[in-house]
């Protein structure tokens, strides 16, 4: 599927969730400076504003907690202990509802540049919800993957980010495992002795 097919909003919470790729261990918010660039190339911030380590740290723990939520949207078990540090990051990200701009959206009810950008963060959540594509915001079913997509299956059913990779090598895996399984010989129970 084309980015463009992705709604915006689905796109900035997905893309936002893609900032660490477990799969390679990859990092990209590694600093105050690096989560200022991707606010602001998105437009969500000034280049020039100066982020803390502690708007670092917030923007970290608001992401794995998204994750997690993702997970339980692809049917997994999520940890908890995430999503509730997913509700105390959300609480220090204040929000007030307007009507400027037209519709109802959220904005920082904080006053600082960190505290703007994670409400955007948060009002694209509350607008997925809006527009009923919160559900198909997803993590791959691989457990190495957990990477972030967008399910637009007409049954919301998809279960990898992709599935000429991930969802390949799952499949093949499972083939692999089960034809082992045929291979192997039945296991004799043991014989009684008399004794």
């Amino acid at each position: 599927m084309s980015d463009e097919a992705v709604p915006p909003a689905v796109r900035l919470v997905r893309d936002f969730v893609n900032t660490y790729e477990p799969q390679v261990d990859e990092e990209s918010l590694t600093t105050p400076d690096r989560l200022r660039d991707w606010f602001a190339e998105r437009q969500l911030i000034p280049v020039d504003t100066r982020l803390s380590p502690a708007d670092l740290a917030l923007a970290v723990t608001i992401r794995e907690g998204l994750r997690a939520v993702l997970l339980r949207h692809a049917g997994h078990r999520t940890d908890p202990t995430a999503v509730a540090r997913l509700d105390e990051a959300l609480a220090a990200v204040p929000v007030r509802m307007t009507l400027a701009g037209g519709g109802p959206h959220l904005q920082a009810a904080g006053d600082t540049i960190a505290a703007r950008a994670l409400a955007q963060v948060v009002d694209a959540i509350r607008q997925c919800a809006q527009d009923q594509t919160w559900a198909r915001l997803k993590v791959c079913d691989r457990d190495t993957c957990r990477w972030a997509y967008y399910d637009a299956s007409r049954n919301q059913t998809r279960r990898w980010c992709s599935m000429a990779g991930c969802g390949n090598y799952v499949k093949m895996r499972r083939a692999y495992a089960a034809r082992a399984d045929r291979r192997r010989p039945p296991a004799v129970p043991p014989q009684p002795t008399d004794a």
